[in-house]
């Protein structure tokens, strides 16, 4: 099952309602696309299987504080994380 690994969106699970109120499941699938990222703190590519969304958002902000804002672990992507 795809999985953003940055937000975590998946496919979510609903009802198709006919005319005449019979209900059958569906399913709807998240964007989502094998990207890679770079990294300009590491100077390197990161390979990410991320949403839609989620792709706009790390263009505009960048990867380091997408991870820092939604308190993800930097080791989980293959970065080394900021010298602190």
């Amino acid at each position: 099952m795809a999985k953003c690994q940055l937000t975590g969106k998946q496919r979510l699970v609903g009802n198709n309602v006919s005319h005449a109120n019979n209900k059958t499941k569906r399913v709807q699938k998240a964007n989502i696309q094998w990207k890679r990222l770079w990294v300009p703190e590491e100077e390197k590519f990161v390979r990410l299987q991320v949403s839609a969304r989620a792709m706009r958002t790390v263009t505009r902000m960048g990867l380091y504080a997408f991870i820092k804002k939604n308190g993800l672990r930097y080791k989980d992507f293959g970065l080394v994380g900021p010298a602190n």
